[in-house]
């Protein structure tokens, strides 16, 4: 059996560390674990209740609604902007939260994993996604975690594919959640 996780990244920037980091998590996914990063969170209008009605949702949400919904499990990868989590990933969160009786978030194992330039690794904006991913109703893994400080210093000449510190402490989270979403299915 394959475990399927979405990955969800946080930063729009083609460049980002995050992006690399999540490109970082698909090279060295383990053997029976395909991570899918999704594109197209630019794309999503923020949550707007008159916007989400049944029939007529805009369809770059009902992307990532069918996208997650394939998925046994989600990895965010979250910078932090200003203390926090970055909207784009907060307003995918929302999509997926709604409608709550059908939300296809619900009871999916999510982990939050991240890299910022600070000295702790953006653990704000991670801990903020925990928070809205288990107030939406994913089975959030607490205690798996991966916060890589000082990103624009350790990702300047070295991308975190090729760092084995990294790639130990992703392949770690990897398991993890893999292991959760197999017993999700």
């Amino acid at each position: 059996m394959t475990v399927r996780i979405l990955g969800l990244v946080g930063s729009l920037r083609a460049g980002s560390h995050n992006r690399q980091l999540a490109e970082a998590a698909v090279k060295h996914a383990p053997e029976g674990v395909d991570i899918t990063l999704y594109e197209g969170l630019a794309e999503i209008p923020f949550y707007n209740e008159d916007l989400d009605v049944e029939g007529a949702a805009p369809e770059a949400a009902g992307r990532l609604r069918t996208a997650a919904a394939a998925a046994d499990a989600l990895l965010l990868f979250s910078p932090e902007y200003n203390g926090t989590i970055p909207a784009v990933l907060k307003n995918a969160i929302d999509w997926l939260s709604r409608p709550r009786e059908v939300a296809v978030i619900a009871g999916k194992p999510v982990a939050v994993v991240g890299t910022a330039y600070g000295q702790y690794g953006g653990v704000w904006a991670q801990d903020e996604a925990r928070k809205a991913a288990g107030i939406a109703g994913a089975s959030v893994l607490t205690d798996v975690k991966l916060s890589i400080p000082g990103s624009v210093i350790r990702f300047a000449e070295t991308h975190p594919a090729d760092d084995a510190e990294v790639v130990e402490g992703l392949i770690k989270v990897i398991q993890e959640l893999a292991q959760a979403g197999a017993a999700a299915v």
